[in-house]
């Protein structure tokens, strides 16, 4: 009976806001139960609070103390929410509140009253966040603020606290939401004990020392494209794509997402001007330029803060050594911060999908056509499909090339409306042979076999692509492509047992 209500547990990608009232447990009793009364009211009064629940997208759970509000359809309906509700409590010094915000799986649960409760990551992070804060505090996650930097109304107002350790050993990526009228700007306390922490165990080292081994923030712009051929625009992004990766390997470091850094490709950049955008100390910025079998690559890292070169460097190969040349970017990036480079992040950055250049050459000119091609347009990814095809050939055990297969077999079949993914569901097993670790192979596979109607397995297979990279948008999308079919299935049969009465 256990394991078939295990099967029954459907998870939803939703946008959670925890709220509590900050030292209610020390208060006498009629005292908290004013306090929740105030709480209620404030929350009430939001209009982003009254939209969510007229349209039947918000739940809400009563935590004693406060309470847990799941929203549905955006990252910034938390975010909206908590600034309004922090607005009003402006007003109300004597009710501390603190505040965090997450996107994550979340399940609905039934509890001992039979009434709707939820559980998951979504739930956990959030309320791990909260805890982190003071009363007047906004704590977002490392992946609701890479979301809102994408609008440029919020990206101002939000600052990276780097990493800290809560409940259980686990560490979060924190981001303070302050506008001036919301939040708090002060770092939470919690934040100074660890730096005084960190400095008690070097004993008294000097604030230089201090400063190098904080967790350094990168955005790596999007190399300009100097082989004056636009065509060859693919490659270098390609570039950009995989010096992103390898650094997001290095746990010392917190690199922007390829969504937001690439917003900036091809306008006019001050450096100092996306530091500050995006909350970051460094900007990695370059030049590709490949032509007759050789590839040169300038690249620069620059310190946000005063626009000056921490590390400058040209390459000019032979094109296939392009792996050891991101390899070197990335060593000397690292070298040039003064991180500790772990042994497995140290693998992980010098392992590629493949060895073989034209193989590679050719996904990156799959990979570019299929983040550039229209929803649905199944010439552009028939070439997709041929290119990788043309991959695989090279290097049977190019697991990158295997799953972009099976995506596009997916879309393909999707666009001219035929059921079934035979050839998809066959490429992405083949991917996952090759690399059990690759998200983006688990996230498609989950997708082909939700088609099916095989939700459970694609359940199965959502959770370990979440696990795997909870910050990758295919992974994220795939999972909310899968929670909104599976409700669609649950309606229509909710419209046929209707028709049967």
């Amino acid at each position: 009976m256990a394991e078939a209500s295990k099967t029954n547990v459907r998870l939803e990608i939703a946008h959670v806001l925890f709220i509590d009232i900050v030292g209610y447990s020390a208060r006498p009793t009629d005292e908290q139960r004013d306090l929740v009364d105030q709480l209620n009211q404030a929350v009430r009064s939001s209009d982003e609070f009254s939209r969510a629940a007229a349209a039947g997208r918000l739940k809400k759970i009563p935590t004693g103390d406060g309470m847990a509000l799941i929203f549905q359809d955006s990252p910034e309906q938390p975010i909206e929410c908590a600034v309004e509700i922090s607005r009003v409590l402006k007003r109300h010094p004597d009710l501390p509140v603190r505040m965090g915000v997450h996107s994550g799986p979340v399940s609905a649960v039934t509890d001992v009253n039979g009434r709707f409760n939820a559980a998951g990551v979504g739930i956990n992070v959030a309320q791990r966040l909260m805890d982190c804060g003071d009363a007047g505090h906004i704590l977002l996650s490392k992946r609701v603020a890479e979301d809102l930097q994408q609008n440029g109304r919020w990206r101002p107002h939000l600052h990276d606290l780097g990493e800290v350790e809560v409940k259980h050993g686990e560490r979060v990526h924190v981001f303070n939401f302050h506008d001036g009228d919301a939040g708090k700007s002060e770092p939470p306390a919690k934040f100074s004990q660890a730096k005084r922490d960190d400095r008690a165990t070097r004993g008294s080292a000097p604030d230089k020392a201090t400063s190098q081994v904080r967790r350094f923030s990168i955005c790596v712009l999007p190399f300009a494209n100097m082989s004056g051929d636009a065509e060859q625009e693919y490659f270098s992004d390609g570039i950009s794509e995989d010096i992103i990766t390898d650094l997001s390997n290095v746990s010392a470091l917190h690199v922007v997402s390829r969504n937001t850094a690439f917003t900036f490709k091809g306008k006019p950049v001050d450096v100092r001007q996306v530091a500050s955008q995006l909350n970051v100390s460094h900007v990695l910025e370059g030049s590709v330029r490949k032509a007759a079998g050789r590839v040169r690559i300038t690249a620069q890292l620059i310190d946000g803060s005063n626009d000056s070169h921490v590390w400058a460097q040209r390459f000019d190969r032979d094109l296939h050594d392009i792996f050891a040349i991101q390899d070197e970017i990335s060593h000397a990036i690292v070298d040039a911060l003064k991180v500790r480079l772990l042994p497995e992040e140290k693998k992980a950055i010098e392992q590629h999908g493949t060895e073989n250049v034209d193989a590679y050459n050719l996904f990156l000119m799959a990979r570019q056509t299929y983040a550039t091609s229209l929803e649905g347009d199944a010439r552009r990814l028939d070439a997709i499909i041929r290119m990788c095809r043309r991959a695989v050939e090279i290097d049977p055990n190019y697991a990158d090339a295997w799953a972009l297969i099976a995506l596009a077999e997916m879309a393909l079949r999707a666009s001219v409306g035929r059921k079934g993914g035979d050839a998809g569901l066959a490429a992405a097993e083949r991917a996952l042979a090759l690399n059990p670790e690759l998200a983006e192979a688990h996230a498609v596979k989950a997708r082909i076999l939700a088609e099916e109607n095989r939700f459970d397995e694609a359940d199965h297979e959502i959770d370990i692509a979440l696990r795997l990279d909870p910050e990758s948008y295919q992974v994220n999308r795939s999972a909310g492509l899968l929670r909104f079919r599976q409700k669609q299935i649950e309606e229509l049969g909710k419209i046929g047992d209707t028709r049967g009465e």
